[in-house]
């Protein structure tokens, strides 16, 4: 700002009013344009339509002060009012009325009147009084990207100094209001009787700090005296003798102030408390950490990465040392777990031809069973973790040929047993037509005779987590690489049948294989590992018959239902698998302990990472069918003249196979399987069970007789499973609207379910709910609220029924369900339950409340029951800039009980 800048106002002034004769007028937005004066007379004036001309005075004349050059305007002046715009040459004032406003470089200064005194350099800006007697057009200062709202303003253009009224301002996400304001220059405020906070409204905030005296430096910090706190206007005990609070709205380092609770095993403890690194505008890191006074501790370490159109991902790492109850008591123990967690996605525009990403979950099998850090809170339903890191790249040669290399990871966290591939590498070749014409489409069994070759190498580990990444785990890693060349080729045949066949040749190559004889000593079988290089080969054939068939049946156009289709898809198939002898051996197990003598047939390749080759020999008949039934309904809306569209049942199938060579049970059992859509987009019931046709003998075996020529039916029902899973909310019963709710929380990431079905977890922040942007609540909606809650609930159900040796039992039976109700717009309740049928009783069980406090955030979590009874508790301020004054705790039920 410069300080001359009330002599260029003045000169802008003196040129627009300069004028041989002078009448009052209105003007409206009037910049640059020659004004005729008026007497003075005593603020507010009447109506300047009203005065009488004055005698004209050519005031150039008179003036001795030479004016300055044009140069000396360094930027243009715009000056404007809706009522009028005047000049006092005898007091040196100029005034402007009603939605004043003047714009200078970056400043703009708006307000109902603005009077410039040229004799003080000062400048003075009010609000005015309507015809109903309400203070109006309060003035608004505006210097860059600072904005402030006054009662007054009183501003030096020497000094650059001001003098502001009942201030209001909003600086790094905080609104500021001050009874006595004195600017000092650009950067630096000092403010008597302050009020800052969050809270949208800051005349009648929910709570705010009270300041004596502040240093205000926009975007930057505030510097306080004797600070305290009040919640509705209610002074609270919490004080500092001074405070600084960070104006930013960046990413900051600083410190995370950790929650607080008890706990009957580890005493009390300190929870996600620890240090936010913003190390860069492309990567951060938070150290948090747990203490409980028994001597347990938790570590966690987790960044966030992210490069635009390149890549994003985040890493964390938790490490947790747990001792239960205390040294030297008798139920004393401890245990260490952890948990590694990765995940990166390339963006597709930073390589098109090249793909990385990783999905990482490992760690001890007992770490979400054992850890009681709540925002793990669901995740102990896991069964299975699982990992994938790969990456992908395309050559566009001729023939294409596409190489992946990938390392997974498998694990139950029930057995502890540990799948991995480190790596696997596979490279093929796209289809090879070598009798394809140079021209037009290919047509017949010689046209289309195609091949390909792909390459698998692999090297995999079965494992426990007792020996994960030690040295037994890499003793027993299996090598291996196959190769596999796949000829196949299609035609028509009579127009309406699609026909295929081929063969596939493989070629394995292991480093690892067994030698297995019988000990007579040891009265044992004794494998012994032989390393070194081993292969052999394998082949089959296959060929298909298939083709679809349509079936419309009509109804009556007047009826509700104007026709039925019936799509049906059945599909005929051979195939050979030879029987490779050649590839085994055999042992002689002598007669001992009243045992008949026994040789004993093996491959030298069991075990290994390919398997064995087959030694029976197939000759296999398969078919299936596929229905599909589809109904064209009227519709309600008499509008509408075309027909909608149902869908019935979809994908029924029915499949089985006979095995030509067999010399017993060549049927194999018939496999069911279908969709019965409910609703549609909305509840589909998945059904599948096997059907077999033979019977059972005295020891529930399977036996050469069909089943119904033992007494009983036509087939068996072996097995049987239907489950569904439907959401439903408030939307969908209005008109146009549909709900489309996913939720994907921390259990989600942390490998479980994506929606609430296994409960919630509590973040940092006490955040319960998947929350979006805040709406304003609007005072009329909130009259009828009652009359249009939103609500969603979710189920998941599954049962399977078991026969298979005439066991006649449900095996598995039980329903899951959640749901979230607004019970009002502030308050939100929801709960996470299930039920099981087969052991009666309830499954983990998860209530949940929040309230918003507007500016504040109240949460409890509760889990009334069960192995995992606990509750969590949480009341903190919303805003990220103050997100350390929370109140948080939780506690655990005693385990050992």
């Amino acid at each position: 700002m410069q300080t001359n800048f009330i002599y260029i106002l003045f000169t802008y002034f003196f040129v627009i009013l300069g004028s041989t004769a002078i009448y009052a007028q209105e003007i409206d937005t009037i910049t640059k344009v020659n004004i005729p004066a008026q007497r003075e007379v005593v603020f507010p004036l009447s109506d300047s339509l009203n005065s009488k001309p004055l005698s004209v005075i050519d005031s150039v004349k008179t003036d001795t002060i030479k004016p300055k050059k044009e140069s000396f305007l360094t930027a243009n002046v715009v000056a404007t009012a809706k009522d009028y715009m005047r000049y006092d040459r005898k007091n040196g004032q100029a005034y402007l009325y009603n939605e004043a406003k003047i714009v200078y470089g970056d400043l703009i200064i708006e307000a109902g009147l603005i009077i410039l005194d040229k004799q003080k350099n000062e400048i003075y800006a009010f609000g005015i009084e309507d015809s109903t007697g309400t203070y109006t057009q309060s003035p608004i200062f505006t210097q860059g990207e600072n904005i402030v709202k006054p009662d007054s303003i009183r501003f030096n253009f020497t000094t650059e100094k001001a003098l502001i009224h009942n201030s209001r301002t909003e600086q790094g996400g905080f609104n500021v209001k001050g009874e006595t304001t004195k600017r000092e220059n650009d950067s630096v405020y000092y403010m008597k009787n302050v009020k800052f906070t969050t809270s949208k409204d800051i005349d009648n905030p929910e709570y705010y700090f009270y300041a004596r005296k502040i240093k205000l430096v926009p975007e930057k910090k505030i510097v306080t005296g004797l600070v305290n706190m009040y919640i509705a206007d209610v002074p609270t005990p919490l004080g500092l003798p001074f405070g600084y609070f960070p104006l930013t709205d960046e990413r900051a380092s600083g410190f995370i102030i950790p929650s607080f609770g008890d706990n009957r095993n580890r005493g009390y403890f300190l929870q996600n408390g620890g240090y936010y690194f913003n190390m860069s505008d492309y990567v951060d890191l938070a150290v948090l950490g747990d203490y409980y006074t028994n001597g347990s501790y938790g570590v966690r370490i987790e960044s966030n990465y992210a490069l635009r159109y390149r890549f994003n991902g985040n890493v964390s790492f938790r490490y947790e040392k747990l001792l239960n109850s205390e040294r030297g008591f008798p139920d004393f123990s401890e245990s260490s777990i952890y948990n590694l967690r990765w995940n990166h996605s390339q963006d597709q525009k930073a390589s098109p031809s090249s793909r990385f990403q990783a999905s990482v979950n490992l760690g001890s099998s007992r770490y979400y069973q054992e850890t009681i850090n709540q925002t793990n809170t669901g995740n102990f339903l896991n069964n299975n973790l699982s990992s994938s890191v790969s990456y992908s790249k395309t050559f566009d040669w001729e023939p294409q040929v596409n190489l992946s290399i990938a390392a997974t990871h498998n694990q139950n966290t029930n057995t502890q047993e540990i799948n991995m591939t480190l790596p696997t590498v596979q490279a093929s070749m796209s289809r090879i037509f070598p009798f394809e014409p140079k021209n037009g489409t290919k047509k017949g069994i010689i046209q289309n005779i195609n091949f390909q070759y792909s390459l698998r190498g692999e090297n995999r580990v079965n494992t426990t987590d007792s020996l994960f990444f030690k040295p037994q785990m890499f003793r027993d890693l299996q090598s291996g690489i196959q190769h596999t060349v796949p000829v196949s080729t299609n035609f028509k045949l009579f127009n309406y049948f699609s026909v295929s066949a081929g063969t596939s040749l493989q070629e394995n190559w292991v480093f690892k294989t067994i030698d297995r004889s019988y000990n007579s000593n040891l009265q044992e079988v004794v494998t012994d590992t032989v390393n070194g290089f081993d292969s052999f080969r394998t082949y089959n054939f296959n060929s298909s018959i298939g083709t679809t068939v349509y079936g419309l049946f009509k109804f009556k156009e007047e009826g509700k239902i104007q026709a039925i289709r019936h799509v049906v898809r059945p599909s005929l198939s051979y195939s050979i698998n030879p029987a490779f002898d050649e590839f085994y051996d055999t042992y002689l197990v002598p007669e001992t302990s009243g045992l008949p003598e026994e040789i004993v047939e093996y491959s030298r390749f069991e075990g290994g990472i390919f398997g064995a080759p087959g030694n029976r020999y197939s000759s296999n008949i398969g078919f299936s069918v596929t229905n599909d039934f589809e109904a064209k309904i009227r519709s309600k809306d008499t509008t509408v003249t075309e027909p909608i569209k149902r869908k019935l049942l979809s994908n029924l199938s029915l499949s089985s196979s006979y095995d030509l060579a067999a010399d017993s049970l060549n049927f194999q059992p018939v496999t069911v399987r279908g969709v019965l859509p409910i609703i549609e987009n909305k509840l589909d019931i998945n059904f599948n069970g096997a059907l077999d046709p033979y019977a059972l003998n005295s020891n529930n075996q399977r036996i050469d007789t069909w089943n119904i020529n033992n007494g009983g039916s036509l087939f068996r029902l072996t097995r049987a499973n239907v489950s569904f899973g439907y959401n439903i909310s408030n939307k969908d019963f209005e008109r146009g609207e549909k709900d489309t709710d996913k939720v994907e929380n921390e259990t989600f990431r942390n490998g479980g379910r994506p929606d609430d079905l296994f409960g919630k977890s509590t973040d940092l922040d006490g955040r319960l709910y998947e929350e979006e942007e805040e709406e304003e609540v609007v005072e009329n909606d909130t009259e009828h609220y009652r009359y249009s809650i939103p609500w969603k609930i979710r189920f998941a159900y599954t049962a399977t029924y078991n026969n298979l040796r005439r066991e006649d039992e449900i095996s598995s039976h039980s329903l899951m369900f959640s749901g979230d109700v607004e019970l009002s717009p502030r308050w939100t309740v929801g709960a996470s339950s299930g039920y099981d049928f087969k052991n009666p009783g309830f499954t983990f069980t998860q209530l949940r409340f929040q309230r918003d406090l507007e500016s504040w955030r109240l949460s409890f979590n509760w889990t009334p029951f069960g192995d995992r009874e606990s509750w969590y508790f949480f009341i903190g301020i919303k805003a990220s800039i103050l997100s350390d004054i929370k109140y948080d705790k939780n506690r655990e039920r005693d385990r050992s009980l």
